[in-house]
């Protein structure tokens, strides 16, 4: 008996896809959808400005140095909302007395900067027993200055509603035994009864009291 044997069939060699094969041009569209992709997170993803922030707080007519603020990174919606604040690539403004008080940490808005006479504020330096301060005194609290005359039994306010411009803690460490520094500033029309305040103060027992 005679048998027949088929002929070996040769094996299909793998033929690697040339320039014109269509899933060439689908892998090199797919690489650069997603580098792009990626590009547009990375840039969307540091899409901030450095503005100018205060670093402490600061009570109006205080004039801020450079020293005064710092460098924050934020975000913001749109152009108009940057255009309220001071980018820390440009420069300070000439004239830096606050219109208004300003809070730690707050960015700086463009309209809270003015000239001295902008702000409407009389900045009044007083030297003052220490223990006539109450403890925790901030700059932008708001106080009375209570006098008690040395020939009178009640005290009378002689300065209200100022506010706190500084209010450096007593050097040497003598506590409530020396004397402190409190710099006020005064409203044109609280001014006008300086002299007759500083008259006073001069002449009796002084009580700074805070305003809750």
């Amino acid at each position: 008996m005679t048998s027949t044997l088929a002929p070996p069939i040769a094996a299909a060699r793998a033929r690697r896809p040339g320039w014109r094969d269509p899933r060439l041009w689908l892998g090199v569209a797919l690489v650069a959808l997603s580098v792009l992709g990626g590009s547009r997170l990375l840039a969307a993803a540091d899409d901030t400005v450095e503005v100018w922030a205060v670093a402490a707080d600061h009570a109006a007519g205080d004039r801020l140095d450079r020293e005064d603020l710092e460098v924050r990174r934020v975000r913001f919606a749109d152009a108009a909302e940057l255009d309220r604040y001071l980018p820390a690539a440009e420069q300070l403004p000439g004239e830096r007395h606050l219109r208004r008080p300003v809070g730690a940490g707050e960015l700086l808005p463009r309209q809270a900067l003015g000239s001295a006479e902008e702000t409407g504020v009389v900045t009044v330096p007083l030297i003052l027993p220490a223990m006539a301060l109450e403890p925790g005194l901030r700059v932008g609290d708001h106080v009375d200055i209570w006098v008690t005359a040395r020939d009178a039994q009640e005290a009378e306010r002689v300065l209200g509603d100022a506010t706190v411009v500084a209010a450096p803690e007593p050097e040497g460490g003598f506590g409530a035994t020396g004397e402190r520094q409190l710099v006020l500033g005064l409203t044109a029309e609280q001014a006008t009864g300086l002299p007759r305040a500083l008259a006073a103060i001069a002449g009796g027992d002084v009580t700074v009291s805070g305003l809750d």
